[in-house]
Formats: structure tokens, C-alpha cells, sequence
């Protein structure tokens, strides 16, 4: 065959025998061309299924087949797939005659590179019509078991075979389920499956003092799921094989094991790894995917140029032991019942396990969340300690201020009791003495003497009157703060010459005698700094009664002064005046401004105390 590349090559080397080349250059033209030609011409693979192509679990190893190879052999590959559809059935010499002439047929003319035929009666086909078919092609048998190899083969065949230990299969099932009693055999009724029943007999028969076999091989798959939904406690289930069943129903494996998985009321087994996942608790298995990868090593070594007779192929057989925590799961299988060596798939993860980085920053962010919170409670704790170590500091401070204030009230009224009824009285008694002297004096200078001596005592009494009066006047106690205000706003305007004008309301009565103290104690600390300080002409004095307390108002119309530049002689005044005002829970407000004199305010709510004064309770 000659391409239109090829005719042009001729035409090419026609000019060169006419240019003088020779035929040497035609001759190195054709094998350059011939050689390109071949090169560009795909790898042609023949994959022959022994049963069909969508055939379990030759087809898993038919797919994992097609993508190692378009994996590892380079350039482009043609793949022919047919089907040996006598294997459902018993041997037809005359039909397989007829299908190898039609695959003879089908690559008469076309190179064939390699065949390659999964499952035993693949094999067995076209090992014994290799010559007829393509004799030249070198082929792979894989798919089958060590017992099932042709014998002998020839030299352009190698096989990769499993070895499907079947006791082994057995004794796991034991292992797992100690307490079996009862094993049914689920396997069909085509040729190759009655060699495996007779292999399965023989190599059960040990194990027969155990338990107890049932064979399945002589009913319909229908009948089948019958007896697997109804079988006797402490039975399993072992698949094998079911290709074509009792009442010649072919079946394809995959969808046969999906089926009896749903309605079997015991555990299922099985020796191929195909069916890990799909309703078999699991065991030691035939790996497929290294019967895969095998075959393909050994195509790219003929592929190379080896020939298959020089390649080395181990048997495959059963991988580590593997099982399905679900089904574990359904049959109340534990881990510790499980081989040596042994792993579990398809767990399902736990909720943490699903979640974990969700679970884990939810955590952070909680524990995150409980730190900061603490922090606060932590904080709000200090603080709080904090405000109540104050309260208490300013409790302490008040109630050493109150007992300052009361002992220093009843020690100026001590003093003036003292004054006005023992010296006033005294000094009283010796000016009238004087008096007396003066009337009885030797000559006129005695009498001179005796009467400054006299206007000095009367002198001498009024001071001490009028301190007496200052430390603590008397008119409080006896008239009240109306009456005693007045009196001290009339001494004021007789000594400091300032005229003060009392404003009392109609409903104004007298407060108690805590507030009474109080407020006059303010008033007097207003006229006090007006007379000193403010250098006023004019002072109002103002007491009004609301129904919640009793309120006083000391106005000038002075110099006034920056309340944030107060003298400290003022300040010590106003601390003063805040400090009575706080004992009693009452407010105090100093408005002044420069140039507009100062207004003292002052506010005690009305309520009722007893306190009897440290001094005195002390005394």
C-alpha cells in the first residue's frame, strides 16, 4: 500500500536519477519514506472480553486496561474490543470457528500488534485458534486464574494470573464470624462456572466438620434472592461468580451483586476487590488494578522489542486484607475481630471529622469569645472592688468629716456655753466691782483709774459676747433659723457697714435642727467672704420651702472672682459649705463672675434626723 505521500516520493526521485544522484539516493529515499511511513502508523491492539464488555468485573478490568494503555504507550493506538459470546453458553466448536474466521477476516491486511484477552475463556479461544487468527501477533492472557492458563503456551503468549485462594477466602469469613454455621456458595451454572464449583467442593470439603455448605448453583437468580432474604441465623453469604444462571439467564455480576446485597438478611463475602463498596463486608481480595498494571508493563516491553517468552510474569495474589466499615457497621463487626494488617474504607466521618476546621475555629472563636468575656468580668470585677474600696475610703472620709464638723459644733458650743455663763458673768461681775470702786475712790485719780478699768471690763464682756455668739449662737437653738439669721445678717451690717436684705417666703418654717445648723453655717461663710472679699455694697439674703427640701440664696453684687482661679482662703470656705451640704445629701452651686458679684445656692432635702453627735455619744 502506498500512500499519495509515497507517489510523491517517486516523482522526487525521478529527478534526482535525472540530475545524477544514482540509485543509491533512490534507494536511501525509499527506506527514509518506508521507515517515516511506519513510524506514523498506530499501535493496533486487539482486547478480547470473554463474556461482553459491560460484564462484572471484567469490565472494571477492561476500563482501568484502556487508561493505563493510552497512559504508557506512546504515540497513537487503535483498540478493536469483541466479544467471545459462546462463553455464556457450553462449547460451540462450530461457532468459535465461525467468530476466529471473522476476526481473521477483520485483520486480514492490517498488522494486528498485540492481543490481549480478559478472562479464562478468552484465553482459552484464542490460544487454541492463535495460528489461525493473527499467528504473528504476540498476546497477553489476563484476567483469569492460575488454574485456567493454557497449557503450554506459545512462545509470542504470556499470562498475568491471580490466584484466588479460596480457603483463605474461607477461613477470613470464620475469623471474622466465628460463630458461622452456615455458608452459601452463590455461583452460576456455565462451564466455567461448574469448574469452580468443583474447585470449591474440593477445596471446602476440610472445612465441611465446621460448618455447613449450600450450593446455589442449580437454581435460578430469582430463586436465589429468595432463599437469601430468608436464611437460617449465623449463615453468610460467599459470591463467586454468576455469569449465567440454572435457567440459562445470563446476568451481569455487578447489577447480580447489587441485588442479592438489598435483599440478603446475612453478611456477603467475595475474593474479587470489585465489589469492595458494593454490599460485601470484605476480606483478603484479588487486586485488579496490578493485573492491569502488569499487563501493560509487559505490552510495553514487546512493544520495545521483547519477545513475550523472555518476559517474567509473577502471579497476583491476594492483596492485605480490606473491608467496608459499613457493612461492619450493618453486621455488628468489630475492628478488634478483624485480621492483622487489615484496613477499613468508606468510613464515614463523624460530625467532627466533617466539620473539623469549622468545629475548630467555632472553638477558637468560643474560646476567643469566654477569654475576652472573662477579661471584661475580670476588669468589671477590679473595678468594682475598686469603686467599693473608694465608697468605703469616701465613706470613711465623710463620716471623719461629719465627726469633725459635730465635734467641732459642740466644741464651739461648749465654748460658748463656757463663755457666756462663766467668763461673760465673771467679767460681768467685775465691772460692777469696778463700779463700786469708783464710787468709793480716794481722790480723782483713782476714780479715772477705776472707770477705764470699768469701760475696759464692759469692753472686754462684749468681745467675749460676741465670740461666744460666733462660736455658736444661741438664737439658733432657742428661736430658730429664721430669727437667727436675721440677728447675725443685722451684726453683720453693723460691722462690716453693708446693709443685707432678708427675703424669707410665707410658707418658709423652721427646719430641723441639722439643717437649721447647716444652712446658717452657709449663710454666715457667704457674708463672711462678701464682707472680706467681695467688697460688696449690697447683700440678699433669700430662705425658701419646697416640698422636698429647704433652699437658701446668698447674692452680692462684689467684685466677684473666677471660680477656676479661687483664692485658697476661698476654697478652704467653699469645701467648707460642699462638705456640711454633703453630709445632709443636699447640692451646692457658686456662680460668679468677675465684675457681677457672687451668688451662693444652696439646696438640703427636708427629712427628719436624730443624730446625736460624736462628742456627745463619746461623752
Amino acid at each position: 500500500m502506498f500512500s499519495s505521500s509515497i507517489r510523491a516520493v517517486f516523482a522526487e526521485s525521478r529527478n534526482w536519477l535525472a540530475a545524477g544522484f544514482g540509485w543509491i539516493g533512490v534507494l536511501a529515499v525509499f527506506a527514509t519514506v518506508s521507515l517515516a511511513a511506519n513510524a506514523a502508523e498506530p499501535k493496533r491492539i486487539l482486547v478480547l472480553h470473554s463474556y461482553g464488555r459491560d460484564f462484572s468485573p471484567w469490565d472494571e478490568y477492561a476500563r482501568q486496561l484502556r487508561i493505563e494503555l493510552r497512559q504508557q504507550i506512546p504515540g497513537s493506538i487503535d483498540i478493536f474490543e469483541a466479544s467471545l459470546a459462546t462463553a455464556r453458553f457450553s462449547d460451540d466448536d462450530n461457532a468459535e470457528e465461525l467468530f476466529a474466521n471473522y476476526l481473521h477476516s477483520l485483520f486480514k491486511g492490517r498488522k494486528l500488534d498485540l492481543v490481549i484477552t480478559i478472562g479464562a475463556p478468552a484465553a482459552h479461544f484464542f490460544h487454541a485458534r492463535h495460528s489461525q487468527i493473527a499467528p504473528a501477533t504476540p498476546a497477553v492472557f489476563m484476567g483469569l486464574e492460575q488454574r485456567r492458563v493454557p497449557r503450554p503456551l506459545a512462545l509470542n503468549e504470556v499470562t498475568v494470573a491471580s490466584v484466588i485462594d479460596l480457603a483463605s477466602s474461607l477461613e477470613n469469613i470464620l475469623h471474622v464470624l466465628p460463630e458461622t454455621k452456615n455458608v452459601v456458595v452463590v455461583i452460576g451454572d456455565s462451564p466455567l462456572e461448574q469448574f469452580w464449583v468443583s474447585q470449591l467442593r474440593a477445596v471446602f470439603r476440610p472445612f465441611s466438620d465446621r460448618v455447613a455448605f449450600t450450593w446455589f448453583n442449580e437454581l435460578s437468580f430469582d430463586d436465589m434472592l429468595t432463599r437469601s432474604a430468608t436464611l437460617p441465623p449465623q449463615s453468610v453469604i460467599f459470591f463467586v461468580v454468576l455469569s449465567v444462571d440454572a435457567a440459562g439467564v445470563t446476568h451481569e455480576e455487578g447489577r447480580a451483586v447489587d441485588r442479592l446485597h438489598a435483599v440478603a438478611n446475612s453478611p456477603l463475602f467475595s475474593w474479587s476487590a470489585i465489589y469492595l463498596g458494593r454490599g460485601i463486608v470484605g476480606g483478603p481480595l484479588t487486586p485488579i488494578h496490578e493485573a492491569t498494571h502488569k499487563t501493560v508493563n509487559i505490552a510495553v516491553q514487546i512493544f520495545n522489542g521483547k519477545a513475550p517468552g523472555e518476559t517474567a510474569v509473577e502471579t497476583i495474589p491476594y492483596g492485605k486484607p480490606r473491608f467496608d466499615w459499613r457493612e461492619m457497621q450493618r453486621w455488628n463487626i468489630s475492628e478488634a475481630s478483624l485480621p492483622p494488617g487489615s484496613t477499613v474504607e468508606f468510613r464515614v466521618p463523624t460530625i467532627f471529622e466533617q466539620y473539623r476546621w469549622t468545629i475548630i475555629t467555632a472553638i477558637a472563636l468560643f474560646l476567643l469569645q469566654a477569654a475576652i468575656i472573662t477579661a471584661l468580668l475580670w476588669n468589671r470585677w477590679r473595678l468594682e472592688r475598686e469603686r467599693v474600696v473608694r465608697q468605703k475610703a469616701e465613706k470613711a472620709a465623710r463620716d471623719f468629716s461629719e465627726r469633725l464638723i459635730s465635734v467641732q459644733e459642740d466644741e464651739r458650743s461648749r465654748l460658748a456655753r463656757e463663755l457666756h455663763d462663766d467668763i461673760t458673768q465673771r467679767l460681768a461681775a467685775l465691772a460692777i466691782e469696778a463700779g463700786r470702786a469708783q464710787g468709793r475712790g480716794a481722790g480723782p485719780g483713782d476714780d479715772a483709774a477705776m472707770r477705764e478699768v470699768r469701760d475696759g471690763l464692759a469692753k472686754l464682756s462684749e468681745d467675749v459676747h460676741t465670740l461666744s455668739y460666733r462660736l455658736h449662737p444661741s438664737i439658733l437653738d432657742d428661736l430658730g433659723l429664721i430669727e437667727a439669721l436675721k440677728a447675725e445678717c443685722e451684726r453683720f451690717s453693723r460691722l462690716e457697714s453693708i446693709p443685707v436684705d432678708v427675703k424669707i417666703e410665707n410658707n418658709f418654717i423652721n427646719p430641723p435642727p441639722q439643717i437649721a445648723l447647716c444652712l446658717f453655717r452657709i449663710a454666715q461663710e457667704a457674708l463672711q467672704n462678701a464682707g472680706r472679699h467681695a467688697r460688696a455694697s449690697q447683700v440678699e439674703i433669700s430662705l425658701r420651702r419646697s416640698d422636698n427640701g429647704f433652699g437658701i440664696c446668698v447674692r452680692d453684687n462684689g467684685v466677684g472672682f473666677d471660680p477656676q482661679n479661687r483664692r485658697e482662703r476661698a476654697s478652704l470656705g467653699l469645701a467648707s459649705m460642699q462638705q456640711r451640704i454633703y453630709r445632709l445629701g443636699g447640692e451646692l452651686d457658686v456662680d460668679s463672675t468677675p465684675g457681677h458679684g457672687t451668688m451662693v445656692l444652696a439646696w438640703v432635702p427636708a427629712r427628719e434626723e436624730h443624730h446625736e453627735s460624736p462628742a456627745r455619744a463619746v461623752g
